[in-house]
């Protein structure tokens, strides 16, 4: 029975769904203005784990990932680029489908843009004002007002007086409170037409937490099952959601809330603003995305994540145990899981238990052990079958060990070559030679494996 830890309860809980068999979950996607980092990577990687783990254990899922095309940050960008929103914000989603694909991340059911749910963050916002929980600031912003909505804090843990406004919460002028967050932003006259939408308090847009609210329950309904994303939205946005959508529709919102942990680079938080940050095309023109897919996996979601160039060159390695297993021994054809057998059983507990994958991966070791040790198809093919639950192991494993984002300049033809001539040295005896080019190749991070059906090349 799978179990997770819930952000709300602060601890494991048995997750039942409110419709049986089927789970509605929503993730807090990216704000497109700026190519994705490797925290996004986290996010994205995380919650397409837990999709496929939902549907391998015969949920029917609906994921709702959005888009914010909408934003203080966006409009700058545009501007200092000299173009329109829509084409700052058209590239960088094609750029983040690009590198989610790159890593193995399925496309969401729905993937909603913030300006395309205009009129239901309206509505939403006009619950709020007739619910008696939203007011026109003296700055003509509709701000909510936070010490109105009792429970304000349940998610964060904290009270009224303990919590300050985020990172993204402008203490406009004339909010009654400073926790008061924005709905919706009256229009400024330096602001571009494209971002001014006429509603029933003057022209503006929305507000950056409404646009969840509204989505999700847009998509979803007013109360579903699970709701992700980074553990920095925890507090404000996450809290400002519950606020919004419990004060706007007099419900429950979400059963299970999940938070990934931060990446952190020589133990700071990854962020911008500390200039650590790196983008996922800037890893993955060193590294093989399956390669980052598996760093990512590896840790378990709820853990902080250490990124660096020692950790990236050790999952590496580790992904590459796995697939010379498969390379060896071929798995038997027409394969299917059975979730009673020892390693399969050992693997759903692990995954059942918050989404373990650490312990799951453990698992594939283990199996990888057993192939190599009794040259085992049926534990090959069990390998393979419990790898892609996970988007593992779905390469051809010659390719992935010859392969990578480091041979983007295809140099095997040139490395068949220095073999040839190892193998012509040691017929002629010249094992000293033959000694000096297995060397060099390793120096160049190519290692060689004899074997009776000849020498094989993998990258180390």
């Amino acid at each position: 029975m799978l179990k997770i830890h819930n952000s709300l309860s602060r601890q494991k809980e048995q997750f039942t769904p409110i419709d049986p068999g089927r789970v509605r979950m929503y993730v807090c996607g990216m704000t497109v203005y700026d190519y994705c980092h490797l925290g996004h990577a986290r996010v994205m990687v995380v919650f397409d784990m837990v999709a496929r783990w939902l549907r391998a254990s015969d949920y029917q899922v609906t994921y709702v990932r959005n888009i914010t095309d909408i934003d203080d940050k966006i409009i700058k960008r545009a501007q200092e680029n000299g173009e329109t929103i829509r084409a700052l914000t058209d590239r960088f989603i094609a750029a983040m489908h690009e590198d989610a694909d790159a890593l193995g991340v399925l496309r969401p059911d729905h993937e909603p843009r913030a300006t395309e749910f205009v009129q239901p963050m309206q509505k939403l916002i006009g619950n709020l004002v007739n619910n008696g929980l939203a007011y026109k600031a003296g700055n003509q912003d509709m701000c909510y007002a936070v010490r109105k909505f009792e429970g304000y804090g349940k998610l964060s843990g904290k009270s009224l007086d303990e919590l300050r406004a985020g990172e993204r919460v402008e203490v406009a002028g004339g909010k009654q409170d400073p926790l008061d967050f924005v709905l919706w932003k009256h229009a400024r006259a330096d602001e571009p037409a494209e971002v001014k939408w006429d509603s029933p308090w003057g022209p503006g847009r929305p507000g950056w937490h409404i646009e969840c609210s509204a989505m999700s329950s847009e998509l979803l309904g007013e109360h579903f099952d699970i709701h992700g994303g980074g553990a920095d939205l925890q507090f404000p946005h996450h809290e400002n959601e519950i606020a919004q959508s419990e004060g706007a529709h007099q419900c429950s919102f979400v059963n299970y809330w999940m938070h990934n942990g931060f990446v952190r680079v020589d133990d700071e938080k990854m962020s911008k603003s500390l200039g650590n940050f790196f983008t996922i095309r800037d890893v993955l023109k060193e590294y093989a995305p399956e390669v980052v897919r598996f760093f990512i996996l590896r840790a378990h979601y709820r853990s902080p994540l250490n990124y660096s160039d020692a950790h990236l060159v050790d999952a590496r390695h580790a992904l590459s145990r796995l697939y010379t297993a498969l390379r060896n021994v071929e798995p038997v054809p027409g394969f299917t899981l059975d979730w009673s057998q020892p390693a399969a059983a050992r693997f759903k507990m692990a995954m059942d238990d918050d989404f373990n994958t650490a312990e799951a991966i453990a698992v594939l070791f283990d199996l990888a052990n057993e192939v190599n040790r009794n040259r085992s198809p049926e534990a090959a093919a069990q390998l393979k079958a419990l790898g892609g639950v996970l988007g593992l192991l779905e390469q051809v494993p010659q390719a992935f060990l010859q392969g990578g984002a480091e041979a983007a300049d295809d140099d095997s033809a040139a490395i068949e070559a220095r073999i040839a001539a190892r193998i012509e040295a040691k017929k002629a005896k010249n094992f000293a030679e033959a000694d000096r080019i297995r060397a060099e190749l390793l120096a160049e991070g190519i290692a060689l494996e004899d074997s009776p059906q000849g020498t094989i090349w993998r990258r180390a």
